[in-house]
């Protein structure tokens, strides 16, 4: 057992510096990121993408972000659902009273059954735009953009190597439940991830038009379950670059309940199985940041009744500078993320001593409920996505089962008690 118990010991100690070496260069990225960013006359024409379909807490927020750019020559393209969609309301109160000239409407006309509500609602919006717009950019319903949102995007594929540029998501929920600190934890490790696979994220994200003229990546998404984490083999093929823009990590202050944390992060872990060539690596790493501290904990335990004290010395010391590791890890990175939150003046201020105390002992457990999402995603033939279900087939292929417009939890209940 000391022979299995010291394979245990250097096995965690090199995930530890593995990770840790990925998340200081990710951190060093965000610390030292400085561009310059366009001038007016050098911004050209850009449209900006939002699907709707259901009713977000922070849409008003988006829009009117949206409505506050300080980018020169731009237009707003918003597709809902169904005129029924609760977010067609949200929407027009939005708007009231506010110079919506930039701002065109339109509803999903026809859902593709050979993709995501998503992806026919981008299609949708991609082949309506004149030729005069140059790039496309798209956004959640639950991403606040700020005033420079649209020009750093502009600004990074201004490169004529670039084809698309995205940032990405840090969690700061306003009154954290476990379970939203749980995926803050969980999305804090995944982002260093989708940094060094070159994975976007269709929260912000931007795609010059050339590259659908250049390349078939229209149709893909017209066969696709998602938009964005495709986007970088795409983009290679045609010889272009995906740029992360570090001043875009966007803060989302949901909350949510581990069961919806739960069908999310199993969502994000299935686009990777179907669209991005490192699954195998995203597989190879959760099974080794699962697998290898649990069995040194089992081995320390066999170890301590067996009577071999070295090797529940061995494990346990291992287990401990692991987690260890893996929390101090965590600092660093909300440190960077809140200079460039505080940079664009948004509060930062949540994680109260308490909430601080509650992550270290999440963090341990964030790791089995991803592990259990991962195997879900694994084998995951049938999804549901915003009440809608899809099947997963062989090659990325989707069908969406069958079409129908949205409606809230509560008005479902409604009507299962008038039933």
């Amino acid at each position: 057992m000391i022979t299995l118990a010291y394979i245990l010991f250097w096995t965690l100690v090199t995930l530890v510096v593995v990770q840790g070496l990925l998340v200081l260069g990710f951190v060093w990225r965000l610390l030292h990121f400085r561009r310059e960013l366009l001038p007016d006359e050098a911004c050209r024409k850009g449209a900006v993408i939002l699907s709707l379909r259901g009713g977000d807490p922070f849409l008003e927020k988006c829009i009117s972000g949206l409505l506050a750019q300080d980018y020169p020559n731009y237009e707003v393209h918003v597709v809902v659902d169904h005129p029924d969609d609760p977010a067609n309301a949200t929407l027009s109160d939005s708007l009231a009273g506010c110079d919506s000239s930039k701002v065109h409407l339109q509803f999903l006309d026809h859902p593709r059954d050979t993709c995501s509500l998503k992806c026919s609602s981008v299609v949708q919006a991609v082949k309506s735009l004149d030729e005069s717009v140059e790039f496309i950019a798209q956004l959640d319903a639950d991403t606040i953009p700020h005033a420079t949102w649209l020009r750093e995007l502009a600004t990074a594929i201004s490169d004529d190597r670039v084809g698309a540029a995205t940032g990405n998501r840090w969690y700061m929920p306003e009154d954290p439940s476990m379970a939203s600190l749980i995926r803050y934890a969980w999305n804090a490790a995944a982002i260093v991830q989708m940094y060094w696979y070159r994975i976007a994220w269709g929260g912000t994200l931007a795609v010059k038009t050339r590259v659908f003229r250049e390349t078939d990546l229209l149709d893909k998404w017209s066969n696709a379950f998602c938009e964005d984490t495709m986007l970088y083999t795409q983009l290679k093929r045609a010889g272009f670059r995906l740029e992360f823009v570090p001043s875009l990590m966007m803060i989302n202050r949901e909350d949510c309940d581990l069961a919806g944390y739960f069908r999310w992060v199993r969502r994000q872990l299935l686009t990777a199985r179907l669209y991005h060539p490192a699954w195998g690596a995203v597989v190879g790493h959760g099974v080794l940041t699962t697998l290898s501290p649990l069995l040194a904990l089992v081995l320390a335990v066999v170890g301590l009744i067996a009577g071999q004290h070295e090797v529940a010395a061995w494990c346990f010391v291992g287990v401990v500078f692991y987690q260890l590791a893996v929390t101090v890890m965590l600092p660093p990175m909300e440190y960077s993320v809140r200079r460039i939150a505080a940079a664009r003046g948004e509060p930062t201020r949540w994680l109260t001593l308490w909430n601080t105390l509650k992550c270290t002992f999440v963090i341990a457990g964030t790791q089995y409920v991803y592990c259990a999402a991962l195997c879900s995603a694994i084998r995951l033939r049938v999804v549901d996505w915003r009440g809608v279900k899809y099947e997963i087939h062989a090659q990325g292929r989707v069908k969406l089962v069958e079409y129908k417009p949205y409606e809230s939890a509560e008005k479902e209940d409604q009507k299962a008690v008038s039933l």
